[in-house]
């Protein structure tokens, strides 16, 4: 009679830290993935054609305090492209899940911690491609706001991916391959609209975008731009932007580390 040994689980030590199973090695694997000529190219031309045909339709009123309409579009297209780029992971990871590389991770001392972390990181990596993209596309097309705001808005769009980078990690854990193939963009495109990305808000429509999970980020960004004022005149808190960041990222990073432990059979 024949015996078949399941295959050894990782002991009970080598997963004592949240992050075990993090390590150089892995992280260059995820890089090289996510740098793949389709998704890179995506990422680059969307939105860099979007800013270029949206840079001049400035509103008809209103003025901002630290610059023009042209940096506040390029701050809102660097946001958008950071959050393309961030849940672009999805698809990928949709697929590693459908190949069975979760029940080979599972036998691996990577803990969900850990696996977020190493995702996010990469993402977030990414992110920083169509930021630069738009920033210089800004630069050459009048773009004007001192450097300072410049630096710093770019800044907070390309860190503020790590919140979509969540989200497309707890996508592509949820859906299926031939599902979220067409979520990110849709997802991500409404999400822009809804977070006064691309049109300013105003009234009713600002205060809905206030719980959207881009309203943070874009606010944040331009901040330094707009002293927190739309063009209408309404005002926007600091407080509320970075809250509202902050709920977002532990909410997507809840269900995804949540979706990798069941999936891995760590619950």
């Amino acid at each position: 009679m024949t015996t078949v040994t399941a295959p050894a689980a990782v002991p009970a030590r080598a997963r004592t830290s949240p992050f075990s199973g993090v390590n150089p090695t892995f992280v260059r694997y995820e890089l090289r993935r996510r740098f793949n000529r389709q998704t890179t190219i995506f990422t680059l031309l969307l939105p860099a054609v979007l800013y270029l045909a949206l840079f001049r339709t400035a509103p008809a009123h209103g003025t901002l305090p630290h610059g023009n309409f042209a940096a506040w579009m390029m701050i809102g297209l660097a946001v958008y492209g950071a959050a393309m780029a961030a849940t672009s992971s999805a698809a990928t990871i949709s697929v590693e899940r459908s190949a069975g590389w979760m029940r080979t991770i599972a036998l691996s001392p990577l803990a969900p911690p850990g696996y977020l972390l190493v995702k996010v990181v990469c993402s977030v990596v990414m992110a920083a491609v169509p930021v630069a993209i738009v920033g210089v596309l800004g630069a050459l097309t009048g773009a004007h706001t001192s450097t300072e705001v410049w630096v710093t808005s770019l800044l907070v769009a390309w860190l503020g991916a790590a919140v979509f980078a969540a989200l497309g990690i707890a996508m592509g854990l949820v859906m299926k391959p031939e599902v979220v193939m067409h979520m990110p963009g849709l997802t991500m495109t409404a999400l822009a609209f809804l977070g006064n990305l691309f049109i300013p808000l105003s009234g009713t429509m600002l205060e809905i975008s206030r719980y959207t999970p881009m309203y943070g980020v874009s606010t944040l960004a331009r901040y330094w731009l707009t002293d927190g004022y739309t063009f209408s005149g309404e005002h926007s808190s600091l407080a509320g932007a970075v809250f509202n960041i902050a709920a977002w990222f532990a909410g997507f990073s809840f269900m995804a580390i949540r979706r990798f432990a069941k999936s891995t059979g760590r619950n």
